[in-house]
């Protein structure tokens, strides 16, 4: 059970997936999580440590101001939130969603080998510094709206 005296919720604002990688992702309504192994239908499926990706739209706010006009999935990440310092999670933190989907992150950023559109239109890009991947622990369905809560892996409230 989640402790609801926290200062560590966010909310969900949009999960995109995409039928190949690299590529921008489209928003969805809802989505299956399936354990050890990705977000149902979507390209990042697999057994490997980078099966759901999260930005968070105060990340995506740094390139609007910079002019460009991006939304959820143009960064090709699963999980659009707000509400949460991601400057503050670290490996091994858990994210869990809603009711019920338990995530562990696994890697803090990632290295570009090839410059994406919105690096080549505004000079930057903040998923390579400020992307979340994670691997997911326990399955369920999420949605827009649903409620993020970041913990550490020793944090009780994940009980």
């Amino acid at each position: 059970m989640i402790t609801t005296n926290s200062s560590k919720f966010g909310s969900v604002l949009a999960i995109s997936i995409s039928e190949r990688r690299g590529i921008k992702k489209k928003n969805v309504k809802c989505a299956e999580l399936k354990e050890a192994f990705c977000i149902v239908n979507d390209a990042h499926a697999g057994r490997w440590h980078r099966q759901v990706s999260f930005l968070a739209i105060e990340s995506m706010q740094k390139i609007k101001d910079k002019g460009l006009n991006v939304v959820p999935g143009d960064f090709a990440e699963n999980i659009c939130m707000e509400g949460i310092d991601i400057n503050k999670i670290k490996v091994g933190t858990r994210i869990m969603i809603g009711d019920g989907p338990i995530l562990e992150v696994t890697q803090i950023g990632k290295k570009c080998h090839e410059r994406c559109h919105i690096y080549y239109s505004v000079g930057d890009c903040v998923m390579p510094k400020e992307g979340i991947f994670t691997r997911v622990m326990t399955g369920g369905r999420i949605k827009p709206g649903d409620r993020v809560f970041i913990g550490d892996l020793k944090d009780e409230s994940f009980d």
